[in-house]
């Protein structure tokens, strides 16, 4: 008999992939649980959600009553809680939003789980997990040496940082003091198909595809390690079936590489993949803008604790991932003029400053 995964934000980027992993690869069911904010989108599901074993609710992680009635209604083994208020600009122009999803969210979860977990038999409560799934920038910033690994200590920067921070600790908090099993993963920037596109990957693949101009902070030198979504969401399956409970892994793409060098190559595979003659080369779109207010240099993520303990790695490289990214925009226009239709339509954000 196959678990039920109950996945918050799971019409979200990365919890989307994680929803598509768990129905085509797996005998497991999965509720769904989003409010379809600007970044929740079902379209983003839409090859998986025939099937029997996939079911969608629509609800606030804050709403306690709402968290009660579905906790009570598909009895979860796994919560694996990707709902989150996710990017630094949004966060410097309105952080309310993001201590109100990412803290109270959590915090109201955190209680509708240990609840939940008090009321199974003890072999359930023993193989139940409760998931939160994190981020690097808790860590704050690295100098060019150096990685994270799971005991580096707490440094977040920005309003998005500290609420994944707060929320990390609340989840640790609850498996310490009631004894629920959790997990924590942290991971560095994720990439891949169905990425909303406020961040730079994408945002960089449809103005380049517009011919509109390219923004990149400052003079494009932060340093990220990249990590393909679809690589992610083995990576978080293999924690949640086989993960030690209470512990943590970090979960990174050893791909470290400049945003000015990021930009260059979708720019070079755009002009490959479809050259527009009326554009010439994509590079000469390129605009360097003001930094974002209190930019991290850099993240790097140390991902030896997953790979040895659970075996995983990633399977694609940068360069394989990129081009994957990049044909799948290519591919799939529906998807993404949708969403350029709606509520987001490529301006710059965390500028209120």
């Amino acid at each position: 008999m196959g678990k039920t995964f109950l996945v918050t934000g799971g019409a979200g980027f990365i919890g989307s992939a994680v929803v598509r992993n768990i129905v085509r690869n797996t005998p497991h069911n999965v509720v769904v649980v989003d409010l379809l904010t600007y970044a929740g989108n079902l379209d983003s599901l839409a090859s998986v959600s025939s099937s029997s074993r996939y079911r969608f609710e629509r609800a606030d992680i804050v709403d306690q009553g709402a968290m009660a009635r579905i906790f009570e209604c598909y009895d979860p083994d796994v919560v694996m809680h990707l709902a989150a208020e996710s990017h630094v600009d949004r966060s410097i122009d309105g952080p309310a939003e993001f201590m109100r999803t990412n803290v109270v969210g959590t915090f109201t979860l955190l209680q509708a789980a240990l609840s939940h977990w008090r009321k199974l038999s003890i072999d359930r409560q023993r193989s139940f997990r409760f998931h939160h799934i994190s981020t690097d920038e808790v860590f704050g910033a690295l100098g060019k040496e150096g990685a994270f690994s799971e005991s580096h200590p707490y440094d977040p920067n920005s309003p998005y940082s500290a609420s994944k921070a707060a929320s990390d600790h609340f989840v640790k908090a609850w498996g310490h003091t009631y004894g629920l099993p959790i997990l924590i993963t942290n991971c560095s920037n994720n990439y891949g198909p169905y990425h909303f596109p406020e961040k730079l990957i994408p945002l960089t693949i449809l103005n380049a595809l517009e011919g509109k101009p390219i923004p990149v902070y400052g003079r494009g030198e932060n340093v990220r390690d990249w990590l393909f979504v679809e690589d992610h969401a083995e990576a978080l399956l293999e924690v949640a079936l086989r993960g030690r409970p209470g512990d943590r892994y970090n979960i990174g793409g050893r791909n470290e590489l400049a945003n000015i060098e990021v930009v260059r190559r979708i720019c070079t595979l755009l002009d490959e993949l479809r050259f527009d003659p009326t554009l010439g080369e994509r590079e000469s779109l390129i605009s360097f803008v003001t930094d974002r207010p209190g930019h991290d240099f850099r993240y790097a993520i140390d991902a030896s604790k997953i790979m040895n303990e659970l075996g995983w790695a990633p399977r694609e490289t940068f360069e394989s991932g990129l081009r994957k990214t990049v044909q799948w925009y290519l591919d799939n226009r529906q998807w993404w003029e949708r969403v350029r239709a709606g509520v987001y339509r490529g301006e710059r954000l965390g500028i209120s400053v």
